[in-house]
């Protein structure tokens, strides 16, 4: 009988995980992370509260069940990283970083460790017969974006027992036996860290350096609270008045601690039909060619955008889109696909507006 260790996270999705696991023969372990350590308002620990939820569902579906704190390495190889991005003017993405350094990496290590044959998680993504990454079968829930960075060995190694499944026949499922967790809401904001005023959370770690907002003539329009609390395309929170079209994040001098803002939900300056992208990660193989044309996401939940990969120069790549992109973000991912097969992705770098190639140094001349 096959081992399998579940990550559970006092969720729904992990629960109905687990008890389709045992449903198919599965010899399962449950295994709690703790990653995270800090009382909320009310002087209440929220992973005590999930790890309870953890075990009454392991104790439902008469599974074993541990926790294991990872909170030292969540700390120095995710949040850390997480904040050096911030104060250094980038809008980064800490969950993707948390599936490779803590789900996939420390959480696997130690179901190898505990005899594991497989790691089991509650994503919806799939994996197929030949350990490629397929988008959960749910549009709305799909997570494959998050998983971009996992190598071919670890798929291997790891399964996803609802991502052929939509959310509403999961919960369907919990509610049918009666599981703890049927009811309890889905997890939001920050990876292991949850939902919370995120300016405010921030300011403990960053503090708040005022400066300019600017238009891109240099003209004074008001003040902020520090690079570090804005992204590209923000539009809420600028606390700008007046005449006219609402004001927009259009980029940042971090230099001069300035943040850039034009009007108009549709300004030119929020859309480019190019990029680049570096730390360039192919989960199974590069593409055949070049070009090749495909299907990439700048930010989870967007729609997939027919593109092509223009070049590869080390693990450089430059994108061109058939529709020019709103809100191009420095280091967000990009995440290229074929239908549903995820071909990798890779961290965006800038927006290019025009550009000049030369094979042998990426030579670039952008916005």
């Amino acid at each position: 009988m096959p081992k399998v260790v579940i990550g559970m996270s006092g969720g729904v999705d992990s629960s109905v995980s687990a008890l389709l696991l045992k449903q198919q023969g599965y010899e399962v372990i449950g295994l709690y992370m703790k990653n995270w350590e800090e009382l909320d308002a009310s002087g209440t620990c929220s992973s005590q509260k999930d790890f309870e939820d953890v075990a009454k569902v392991c104790e439902q579906i008469d599974i074993p069940y541990y926790t294991v704190n990872f909170v030292k390495e969540y700390r120095e190889h995710v949040f850390e990283h997480f904040l050096r991005e911030l104060k250094a003017g980038n809008t980064p993405n800490p969950d993707i970083l948390c599936n490779r350094e803590i789900k996939f990496k420390a959480l696997l290590d130690k179901a190898i460790a505990l005899g594991a044959d497989f790691l089991a998680t509650g994503h919806y993504a799939r994996v197929d017969d030949h350990h490629r990454l397929l988008k959960g079968l749910d549009p709305a829930k799909d997570q494959s974006y998050f998983l971009y960075s996992l190598k071919e060995s670890t798929l291997a190694k790891v399964l996803f027992p609802i991502g052929h499944l939509e959310k509403k026949e999961v919960r369907a499922i919990a509610s049918r036996h009666h599981l703890a967790t049927s009811e309890k809401k889905d997890s939001t904001g920050i990876c292991f860290i949850g939902e919370r005023d995120f300016r405010h959370f921030i300011s403990h770690y960053i503090p708040y350096q005022p400066g300019n907002f600017e238009n891109r003539e240099g003209k004074v329009i008001g003040q902020h609270v520090g690079v570090a609390f804005y992204t590209i395309g923000q539009r809420k929170g600028l606390a700008i008045g007046g005449p006219g079209d609402a004001w927009f994040v259009v980029g940042k001098d971090v230099a001069r601690n300035v943040v850039i803002i034009e009007q108009g939900t549709d300004h030119p300056a929020l859309y480019a039909p190019r990029l680049l992208a570096t730390q360039i990660h192919w989960m199974n193989h590069p593409p055949p060619s070049l070009p090749f044309a495909c299907h990439a996401k700048i930010r989870y939940r967007q729609a997939d955008q027919a593109c092509r990969i223009v070049s590869i120069e080390g693990d450089r790549v430059l994108v061109e889109f058939d529709q020019p992109q709103r809100a191009i973000t420095p280091h967000q991912s990009i995440v290229f696909y074929v239908g549903d097969h995820c071909l990798g992705g890779a961290m965006i770098e800038t927006a290019v507006e025009e550009y000049s190639f030369i094979l042998s140094d990426f030579f670039l001349i952008s916005s």
